[in-house]
């Protein structure tokens, strides 16, 4: 069987651009590894220039970008996006490779014009619902803080036109509207939560819907996490410098905390203190600094993640909206206790009080409450850690979703 993917990163193929890239990667490099085992692969995605070559057992089709300067400032002023402009060069890859069949990741890239464009079956994953980011955007913080602007200089286009999360929201509103144009289109759709399969038979009522679960990161399932003998409770959560990600839940639960008197660590991955969501945070709180029991470790690398997740006593998931947690599944791998908020798709993840704790997204004391509940009771805590990883090695075994993944296609 030949299947075609169009997706957001190239898999594997970023090996073949920067060597120092193997062995790391997403979910997308991880399915891409098991699945061209399988089948015949081929993987086309948006890169500097138009090439086409074989990396191990997959073949790699880069369609060079043409979006300039001019082009990528709009996108900043007006929040326009990309849509159909580059359908030529789809059509083009797909005449090349007359695949079986034509896999879609994500609705909220410009692949989705291909469905009404080619008599070859089209299926579409979905990874996270726009829609659904759209209504829950303002969850964390009222619309005035919007246009707060990022005033670290990048470059000649953050110079000019700094950015402020009312461009990313505008973004996110045409993204909406070219997903909610596509999805009625689509006969197939991929998803692994009951929201994102309630949300599409609204979308996409005419569609099958197939149960896709997600491959981690390999160095997930090969750690195990174990208590730590101290007295001092650390939290980890990874996070973004976004909106709706919940970094003032987390600010406000964490001075709750302080209040108590609780000794604690709240590491906070994915955030540096001069991140603009950190310069609202205070604003919303009025407060000056941060307190220093939040750690702020920035971007990093999976070595340095995974460290300091099994360093952690507790794992912290505080988004207003998620489909499904890439973040929280591979801290339940490792079979860290952890606490999320009900949001999105994540109840499909967490069975509440079995293999997780959940809190009202925005619940700042619930959280902080469900912090003390955790740690305060150690044999609880190991054995919601213990089912997270049993419910995590069947939910992500690797031999298991290609079998699926295949039959899907079959």
């Amino acid at each position: 069987m030949k299947v075609l993917w169009f997706a957001n990163t190239p898999g594997n193929a970023d090996e073949h651009y920067n060597a120092a890239l193997k062995g790391s990667g997403g979910w997308i490099k991880a399915l891409d590894q098991q699945l061209q085992e399988k089948v015949s692969l081929h993987v086309a995605f948006y890169h500097n220039i138009k090439e086409k070559f074989v990396y191990k057992k997959a073949t790699y089709y880069s369609i060079a970008r043409e979006d300039g300067f001019i082009s990528r400032l709009r996108a900043r002023v007006t929040g326009h996006i990309k849509d159909s402009q580059d359908l030529e060069k789809y059509l083009e890859i797909i005449e090349e490779v007359k695949p079986d069949i034509i896999h879609i990741h994500g609705t909220e890239n410009s692949f989705g014009c291909i469905v009404s464009n080619t008599n070859i079956p089209v299926v579409l994953s979905v990874q996270g619902i726009i829609s659904g980011i759209v209504n829950k955007f303002f969850n964390g913080f009222e619309k005035k803080y919007i246009s707060y602007p990022d005033r670290k200089v990048q470059g000649l286009k953050s110079l000019l036109f700094p950015w402020s999360f009312k461009v990313e929201y505008d973004l996110y509103k045409q993204l909406k509207k070219s997903e909610v144009k596509y999805l009625k289109e689509f006969r197939f759709i991929m998803g692994r939560t009951n929201w994102d399969r309630r949300i599409t038979s609204i979308l996409s009522p005419n569609s099958t819907y197939f149960h896709e679960d997600r491959i981690l990161r390999g160095s997930f399932y090969n750690a195990k996490w174990s208590r730590k003998n101290r007295n001092k409770i650390v939290l980890h959560t990874t996070n973004g410098n976004s909106y709706f990600k919940g970094f003032e839940t987390i600010c406000e639960a964490a001075m709750i905390l302080k209040e108590l008197n609780i000794d604690f660590e709240w590491r906070v991955a994915g955030i540096n203190p001069d991140d603009l969501i950190v310069k609202l945070t205070k604003a919303k709180l009025n407060i000056d600094t941060i307190i220093e029991e939040v750690v702020f470790l920035g971007n990093i690398g999976e070595s340095n993640l995974l460290e300091s997740l099994l360093d952690s006593d507790i794992y912290i998931m505080t988004s207003h909206i998620e489909n499904n947690a890439n973040n929280l599944c591979e801290a339940m791998m490792l079979g860290i206790p952890c606490i999320s908020s009900f949001a999105g798709g994540v109840g499909s993840l967490i069975k509440d009080g079995i293999d997780g704790v959940f809190f009202q997204d925005g619940d700042a004391m619930g959280l902080a409450g469900c912090i003390l509940e955790v740690s305060n009771n150690n044999d609880i805590a190991d054995q919601i850690g213990e089912n997270a990883r049993a419910t995590s090695l069947i939910r992500h075994d690797k031999n298991r979703i290609v079998q699926d993944l295949v039959a899907s296609y079959q």
